[in-house]
């Protein structure tokens, strides 16, 4: 039974904290079933946001006649676009996997993992460091950092999903040949995201979420903002829950059903060998869409149960999320959870943020209480968005808000847009919330970000000297709306 100076499950985030432990002179066991790098190099924000940048390149090119300039996209290779963004994340991938096998400290255990008892877990003897093995193998140490990911959701809800070939987020990143329809069934961020691209890529997408309003965790204008922006290029049905996947026979009627009449098909009259999405509201009004394909984006779920925490004595929460206290501790003694598997925030930048507190604290034998200074998001769709804080649904109380469109100032006017920045301020100044929605959101967000961080409040956002005619005067703006400064220097 090898026994190490600790343990590693998950090699995204996880691969941080296992280099920081052999960095610092401890034997590691790194296990990790699928490529280093985890869901966001392999199949989540690195991929997605490469082929996104093409979609907003294709975007600018379309659009440009607005601003005088003729232009058009004469070809789309799309098979070449997703090989070139793949080989890349792969050889990155591989680059860290590489480098692992060659630390004289890491042990890397490229296969499933799973708990069997109190900081025991039980691995397929293949080690990629140490060359193939039979059976299984149990690695035990006193400090485990379980930082497991997550996968996306698959609803029972829906009938079909083991009968009609779908794809999820992962699949659709490296799909080489691009569909010439696509239903995208969810209404969140990888929604957004992909139907922005497909699209893009020449793709008649059709969107139907649950919620009332795509993006519906987002502050409630900024949601609309977004849900009409997209209704003006996709089909969007919002406020359905998917009920069944179906394919159509090749005549044009749906399997298993009557004689294919115009009543049972939808309104664009595709009725010939294409995949079903049937839904309904909570009214009762039932709507039926077909593609070429199927995108289920319907979220993501931790991957505790596929660990088997349960056999260590860590607790999970009612949504299956590992719980943690500020320290990242579990309720297993010895054992810290980081990442998605944590469920504290489902980002990329929060989990390096842990990763980070999980070295100092795991590793170092520290006890310092995890922060998240600033913790901001955003939707890399068209428009993009970001956002900080509370939204102004989820407050109470006294609180001001300040509303400023791109085009009052003199850069956001010429990008043709109607985005929008949002402030809310307490009273006494403090920021409660910031969101913005149209172009470069993703970045404009890192202003209040790091002001927030620094322990700045409205007043001295509003305050700041911004360049002019820089975008950045749009948050300036939502900041002297919110505190009732006058709109001096914009």
């Amino acid at each position: 039974m090898p026994e190490f100076d600790i343990i590693v499950l998950g090699g995204g985030t996880g691969n941080v904290v296992a280099s920081a432990a052999a960095d610092e002179g401890l034997d590691v066991a790194l296990v990790e079933r699928d490529r280093l790098g985890g869901t966001c190099l392999n199949r989540g924000c690195n991929p997605s946001k490469k082929l996104v940048h093409r979609a907003d390149v294709v975007r600018t090119v379309q659009q440009a006649d607005a601003l005088g300039v003729e232009a058009s996209v004469e070809e789309i290779r799309f098979a070449d676009i997703v090989d070139e963004v793949i080989g890349k994340i792969t050889a990155e991938a591989e680059s860290k996997a590489e480098t692992a096998r060659e630390s004289d400290r890491i042990t890397f255990y490229r296969t499933e993992g799973r708990f069997v008892g109190e900081r025991t877990v039980e691995v397929d003897s293949t080690a990629e460091s140490e060359g193939a093995g039979g059976g299984p193998v149990e690695l035990t140490s006193e400090r485990i950092v379980l930082a497991g990911g997550s996968r996306p959701v698959i609803p029972d809800s829906i009938e079909g999903t083991d009968e009609v070939a779908f794809l999820t987020s992962a699949d659709a990143l490296r799909l080489r040949e691009r569909p010439d329809s696509l239903v995208v069934v969810g209404g969140g961020y990888i929604a957004a995201e992909m139907s922005h691209f497909f699209d893009a890529m020449g793709a008649e997408v059709t969107v139907v979420g649950h919620a009332d309003r795509l993006v519906d965790r987002e502050d409630p204008e900024i949601a609309r903002h977004l849900t009409d922006a997209y209704a003006e290029r996709h089909e969007v049905h919002t406020g359905y829950e998917v009920t069944e996947l179906a394919e159509d026979a090749p005549n044009g009627r749906d399997r298993g059903e009557g004689d294919g009449s115009d009543e049972s098909r939808d309104a664009s009259g595709h009725d010939d060998g294409e995949k079903v999405v049937r839904a309904e509201s909570e009214e009762g009004d039932e709507i039926t869409v077909r593609g070429d394909e199927i995108l289920l984006a319907t979220g993501r779920r931790p991957n505790a149960d596929a660990w088997n925490v349960e056999a260590a004595g860590i607790d999970t929460d009612e949504e299956g999320f590992v719980e943690t206290n500020e320290y990242l501790e579990t309720s297993a003694d010895g054992v810290w959870a980081i990442g998605d598997v944590a469920g504290n925030y489902m980002f990329k930048h929060s989990g390096d943020k842990e990763a980070e507190y999980a070295v100092r604290n795991a590793v170092r034998g520290e006890r310092a209480a995890v922060e998240y200074p600033g913790m901001a998001h955003a939707i890399f769709g068209s428009p993009q968005v970001g956002s900080l804080g509370k939204t102004e649904d989820e407050l109470d109380g006294d609180y001001s808000v300040g509303i400023f469109a791109y085009d009052r100032t003199a850069l956001g006017s010429a990008l043709e847009t109607d985005g929008f920045a949002k402030a809310i301020a307490a009273p006494d100044g403090e920021v409660l919330g910031f969101h913005v929605v149209g172009p470069h959101a993703s970045m404009l967000i890192h202003e209040v970000a790091t002001g927030v961080a620094a322990g700045a409040d409205a007043d001295r956002i509003a305050e700041t000297v911004h360049v002019h005619p820089a975008l950045s005067e749009v948050v300036q703006g939502a900041f002297r709306e919110a505190r009732g400064f006058p709109p001096t220097g914009i």
